[in-house]
């Protein structure tokens, strides 16, 4: 097994995005940031007005919805913690139902585990999500697309790395989906003889007319 598909290199990738997440949010929270912590609406060409960083505050959650919205009778704090906790379980069951030779869903689910922790730091500290990343978009699709973060691309990269990875490993995924059909057919046949055996037992016992 390769190096990047073991444990070690996907914590490391867990532990990269969240540092770089937070240390790049803790660059725009000093940059973009008056006297009093409000955004100063100052705002750098990366690229042009493609591509550009501009402090904005999301204080909702997924699509900005509002946590009062969802579940009134939670304090916010309550709400993303518990968002957050069911969304790591179900990503770590998620990555150990992987096969371990389909390392591309594998660093997927990890890099988007990773987006997730940096932006659940930022709500627990904060009580919102820093965003910064400001790009541009054809405007028969939109003004601009909304303003993400780091935690946020490495979420939407895991999240397309894991779809494109039957296309990209098309043979593998075969593969395993016949590996799992045997499986599936052999404990079939092994259940067969148990369940013949149980019904001439029934039919032994059965009183005759």
């Amino acid at each position: 097994m390769k190096f990047y598909n073991k444990w070690p290199f996907h914590i490391g990738v867990i532990l990269f995005s969240i540092v770089a997440d937070q240390l790049t949010k803790l660059w725009a929270l000093a940059r973009f940031t008056n006297e009093t912590g409000a955004p100063n609406h100052d705002f750098i060409n990366v690229i042009g007005e493609f591509v550009r960083f501009q402090l904005v505050f999301n204080k909702g959650a997924a699509f900005s919805s509002r946590p009062q919205d969802l579940m009134p009778f939670l304090p916010p704090w309550l709400f993303f913690l518990l968002i957050s906790v069911v969304a790591t379980v179900v990503l770590l069951w998620f990555y150990k139902s992987i096969d371990k030779r389909d390392w591309m869903s594998r660093l997927g689910v990890v890099m988007i585990l990773g987006g997730a922790v940096g932006n659940f730091i930022d709500r627990m500290r904060l009580g919102m999500v820093v965003d910064f990343i400001d790009c541009d978009l054809p405007d028969f699709i939109m003004t601009r697309f909304p303003t993400f973060n780091v935690a946020d691309s490495f979420v939407t990269v895991g999240v397309a790395i894991v779809i494109l990875s039957p296309v990209v490993l098309k043979k593998l995924h075969k593969q395993i989906k016949e590996e799992k059909e045997i499986e599936k057919q052999k404990l079939a046949d092994s259940k067969a003889p148990e369940a013949n055996q149980e019904s001439q037992v029934s039919d032994a016992t059965e009183p005759k007319d």
